[in-house]
């Protein structure tokens, strides 16, 4: 029996998602495309940056795949080729498909600000966190002086979580380098009227409230006209800094575009009910203009929802149509607090914090057994720098 080929572009929450609910199914041979080798947890990245170790955010594939029969290519689909039902690789392979599934995520946008994407640090993927966590150590062991300002751009869940942590963290190494601990000068930069501007107002009120108590500057109505070496340009005055970390853009994968998708007003693929934008070809994740497009969570629902249609076809049953599911927004600030918002229910605090911990163990699971989870779980908790004096203060 010919099975049916389905090729994945994406490594991220929805292309892996879906591979895994097809994994093991004799009726599919599927191919999974993905620039990276391994999966990334976004969430967990703002914990990279501030010493964290890197297993927490970077699960490699082969290990998520190891008992499914997947086929993984670490390469980049540079074509497709809807005439021949195939696409090409950066690499100049091409692969058939029956059914393409684009999850391809998003990517950094810097909106043609001058000497941001030169200069600022960023928090992406769990390179860039790393190489921002290797900056904070060897600026503070190298001027045995902390920056003038640290300064996050981009007032989203991630913006807030890194700006959270970051005076803690740099106090941490003062005090583990035999640097006089001082003030430090954490400043989070929002162009909207709010910090988490797509939140309702009351919890963006309370999280500025805990980032004033942690000691976090927090601009709003204020965006970058440009960064040089010496700082940020905001309103034509210069913010000096030496640390700048970009959290505020995110454009959908220009593919799209290349391809001639159908593209949105909010700069997303148009898809149907069945979050199909041509034939054959689904759209999920943050590149579909769905309801709550952008979400990890919205991810991986899509992740499911795409596998159960396929499977549903081929066994000759009618597909069902997409339902958007509002997500849970948990937005941690500074060490063991954050807000959540569940439905119409806010929460605040530590048990806010635990549910975020919860969520966490629970995204693992979603692609790791239950004792591969735990393990990454706990590993939270555990730092791991570079740095000989930092590690042996840290056992």
């Amino acid at each position: 029996m010919k099975k049916h080929r389905v090729v994945i572009i994406g490594g991220g929450f929805g292309g892996v998602k879906a591979a895994l609910e097809l994994a093991g199914d004799s009726s599919f041979a599927v191919t999974l495309i993905s620039n990276h080798s391994d999966f990334f947890v976004y969430s967990m990245l703002y914990r990279v940056a501030t010493g964290g170790t890197i297993e927490i955010a970077s699960v490699p594939l082969d290990e998520i795949f190891a008992h499914g029969s997947i086929t993984i290519v670490q390469q980049t689909v540079t074509r497709i080729d809807r005439k021949n039902s195939e696409v090409q690789t950066n690499k100049g392979q091409k692969f058939s498909y029956d059914s393409l599934v684009c999850a391809l995520g998003s990517v950094d946008n810097y909106y043609g600000i001058p000497g941001l994407e030169q200069y600022a640090f960023g928090v992406r993927t769990p390179n860039a966190a790393k190489i921002l966590n290797n900056h904070l150590h060897k600026q503070l062991t190298q001027s045995k002086q902390v920056d003038d300002n640290y300064i996050v751009v981009g007032g989203g869940p991630t913006g807030v979580e890194l700006a959270g942590a970051l005076p803690a963290y740099i106090n941490k190494l003062c005090r583990q380098h035999g640097l006089l601990e001082t003030k430090i000068k954490v400043t989070l930069v929002e162009s909207n009227a709010r910090l988490l501007p797509a939140m309702p107002r009351d919890i963006s009120f309370t999280v500025k409230r805990r980032l004033k108590k942690l000691r976090v500057k927090v601009l709003t109505r204020k965006t970058v006209d440009a960064q040089t070496p010496e700082g940020v340009m905001i309103d034509d005055k210069l913010l000096k800094s030496k640390t700048v970390i970009w959290t505020a853009g995110a454009k959908n994968n220009p593919i799209f575009e290349i391809e001639n998708f159908k593209i949105s007003s909010r700069h997303k693929v148009q898809v149907d009910q069945f979050l199909q934008a041509e034939p054959n070809i689904y759209v999920i994740g943050d590149n579909a203009d769905t309801t709550y497009s952008g979400m990890a969570q919205t991810a991986l629902y899509d992740g499911v929802y795409i596998a159960k249609n396929l499977k549903r076809s081929a066994s000759g049953k009618a597909r069902l149509a997409y339902k958007p599911k509002k997500p849970i927004y948990v937005v941690p600030a500074g060490a063991h607090w954050a807000a959540v918002l569940w439905g119409k229910f806010r929460i605040y605090g530590v048990f806010g914090w635990w549910l975020r911990r919860l969520a966490d163990f629970i995204a693992y699971h979603d692609y790791e057994p239950w004792y591969a989870a735990l393990e990454r779980w706990l590993a939270e908790a555990r730092d791991n720098e570079e740095c000989r004096i930092c590690s042996s203060n840290n056992k």
